[in-house]
């Protein structure tokens, strides 16, 4: 993994199951600290996870066809960074077009770097926006598929 990659293998989350999107936040943000070793740098899970509610509670970061982008800055973060989940069942997230969610890009970004931050986001949502590469998404067998159609890098290599 490069330095600019969003992704690792390690944060793919396949067929997670959640009922709330407070449990969706806890799942992901306990996968990037386990993966990023964030507790380290003073990152923690209830942090995170309220930071994200609350970006919730000023618009919500469902975009559309079955996707939402949540995110949250956090002290101690040295970069931006992603975790992936395809949901087991789709999840009410007052998406702009009304529909649940399946498929979530949950980015976690230091607190000062507005710039990083947004480019990020505009790449997964560019990434998220094609019909192609969201129904790659729905039909991977495995975490490990999710990351190859995630990881440019990775994708372009194997191909």
């Amino acid at each position: 993994m490069t330095d600019s990659a969003l992704f690792s293998a390690d944060t793919m989350l396949c067929d997670l199951a959640v009922t709330s999107s407070k449990q969706l936040f806890r799942e992901i943000t306990q996968k990037l600290i386990a993966s990023y070793g964030l507790d380290a740098k003073g990152v923690v899970c209830r942090d995170v996870v309220t930071a994200a509610t609350e970006r919730e509670r000023l618009g919500s970061t469902g975009v559309g066809n079955g996707v939402a982008l949540p995110h949250a800055r956090m002290e101690g973060m040295d970069r931006v960074v992603a975790a992936f989940a395809r949901l087991a069942e789709p999840l009410e997230f007052d998406a702009i077009d009304g529909r649940p969610v399946d498929l979530v890009c949950f980015l976690l970004a230091p607190a000062d770097c507005g710039g990083a931050h947004l480019r990020a986001l505009a790449r997964v949502s560019r990434l998220l926006r094609r019909p192609e590469t969201r129904q790659r998404l729905r039909s991977a067998p495995t975490s490990e598929a999710l990351y190859a159609i995630l990881a440019d890098e990775t994708a372009s290599a194997a191909a």
